[in-house]
């Protein structure tokens, strides 16, 4: 096993892990310090994590996140840092419908995550007797949700279990594949907790938040997208901050990481890498393994964080044989029963799919909510049937795919149980103990691309004292850059 040592300069960095968060933690780095030496090292054979881009019957297509949120700046820039600015482009239709009491309805507005500010807003969605439920909130004594709560549980207090499983549920359940009554509130929809925190009746807040992004003139598209897939994303990346120097290495899986005097030793199947700092960009239990040595506290809380898996089904017809209804796709609530969870009509979503080939008509599923192991136990035919039998019974689409593929993820997506913030703050804890080191993913501050790009920037910050240590001990040797009196 062959020992390397880069040490010179600002210092070495190396990441573990090649999803977008580790590739962007690369990208922090170097443009913190353009000396900083960076080496990712990535176990799988392939860069870009859950993000994917792939091709269905010749047609470049995401098999992983289509969309990233375009309010939050951090992913959006990190594309426009790495020349993809051309390539963002918007949905060439946001409007979306929800399949539920047996019909395909038009998806409500005037909500946050599925909560109303007025009853209105869900009309057609919600029976009667729904509707009349939430008009209670305004009567009702304040919830005291104390540290966190659970979003279905709460919403269901003030409004009526019907807005938490026609609507709360399926929009959660599209970003978390969870269960929206364990679902932690603080965590998942932090800006809900906070006006349950400062508002009495739940409308109310919701009407707050709406006046306030009114206030702030939030316009412009909700997603974005880029030209080719999602997918690009993470390979832009890796160019990028391969052309500034950083060594970035797939099939390379890290087996050990030891703390040695004030550096680290990452330990891989065939090298020995010295760091002066280390970011873990790995799903929870990878993370956890590689902890076990020089911090059990960290990797026991994170041994706690439970996942959910998930598959695509992707497929592709004749688009003289489909008459699907307009929109952009529809949401499906599990109260209903049906196995699949969503269905995007890719070609009408991405402009940049339909021109590909206008006579193909390209869309997906998904399927694998928290805690459904039977369904995703299917094998990959008997996925596609069911998808093509509920598509049927939404859309009346009979036709038979030219093609059609499943892409699994399994343990996919981290739950966000209600304490999920007490847990992060442990691990951070613990870890901020060891000089040099920090954490950074889907794991702990949200699951979308943007909350990992943020993730990835604030472990970086967190290391840039480290680093820069390095630099004063490269101009004077005789100090040490922790003090040398052990701190």
């Amino acid at each position: 096993m062959r020992e390397t040592d880069t040490r010179t300069g600002s210092g070495h960095a190396v990441v573990i892990g090649g999803g977008i968060a580790g590739l962007a933690a690369a990208h922090r780095l170097l443009a913190t310090d353009p000396r900083t030496r960076v080496t990712v090292l990535e176990a799988s054979d392939r860069l870009g994590g859950k993000l994917r881009a792939g091709e269905i019957a010749g047609v470049r297509v995401d098999l992983g996140a289509e969309s990233m949120l375009a309010r939050r700046p951090e992913a959006v820039a990190l594309a426009r840092e790495t020349g993809l600015a051309d390539r963002l482009r918007s949905p060439a239709t946001a409007t979306a419908a929800i399949w539920t009491r047996g019909a395909l309805r038009p998806m409500p507005k005037g909500h946050v995550m599925g909560v109303p500010g007025a009853a209105s807003a869900l009309y057609g969605v919600l029976s009667d007797e729904g509707l009349r439920r939430i008009e209670r909130d305004r009567e009702l004594p304040r919830t005291e949700i104390g540290d966190d709560v659970a979003v279905g549980e709460y919403v269901a207090a003030r409004l009526g279990r019907e807005v938490v499983d026609r609507l709360v549920e399926p929009l959660l359940g599209g970003v978390y594949a969870g269960d929206a009554y364990r679902i932690s509130m603080r965590s998942a929809v932090p800006q809900l907790f906070e006006a349950a925190r400062t508002h009495a009746s739940l409308t109310d807040g919701v009407r707050d938040i709406q006046a306030r992004a009114a206030r702030n003139q939030q316009t412009g598209p909700v997603f974005m997208g880029i030209e080719g897939g999602v997918g690009r994303l993470p390979l832009a990346v890796a160019e990028s901050v391969r052309a500034r120097g950083a060594r970035i290495l797939t099939d390379t899986p890290v087996t050990e990481l030891r703390r040695a005097g004030d550096r680290w030793r990452v330990v891989t199947a065939s090298e020995v890498y010295e760091a002066d700092a280390v970011v873990l960009a790995l799903p929870a239990p990878a993370a956890a393994k590689l902890l076990d040595a020089e911090s059990p506290a960290a990797a026991a809380e994170l041994r706690g964080v439970e996942y959910a898996s998930m598959a695509l089904i992707t497929l592709a017809y004749r688009r003289a044989e489909t008459d699907l209804p307009e929109g952009s796709g529809f949401l499906v609530p599990p109260v209903d029963g049906r196995t699949i969870k969503a269905s995007t009509f890719a070609s009408r979503k991405w402009g940049w799919i339909d021109r590909q080939d206008p006579d193909l008509l390209v869309l997906r599923t998904s399927v694998g909510r928290y805690g459904e192991t039977e369904i995703l136990g299917r094998d990959d035919a008997d996925l596609i049937a069911l998808s093509r039998h509920d598509l049927r019974e939404a859309t009346g689409l009979t036709a038979t795919p030219v093609a059609s593929r499943v892409t699994r993820w399994d343990d996919g997506l981290p739950q966000y149980p209600v304490g999920h913030h007490a847990r992060v703050a442990r691990v951070r804890a613990h870890v901020a103990a060891l000089p040099g080191l920090a954490v950074c993913g889907a794991a702990y501050d949200g699951v979308g691309i943007p909350a990992c790009v943020a993730s990835a920037n604030a472990a970086v910050d967190q290391l840039a004292g480290d680093l820069a240590g390095v630099e004063q001990l490269t101009r004077d040797p005789v100090r040490s850059p922790r003090g040398g009196g052990g701190e």
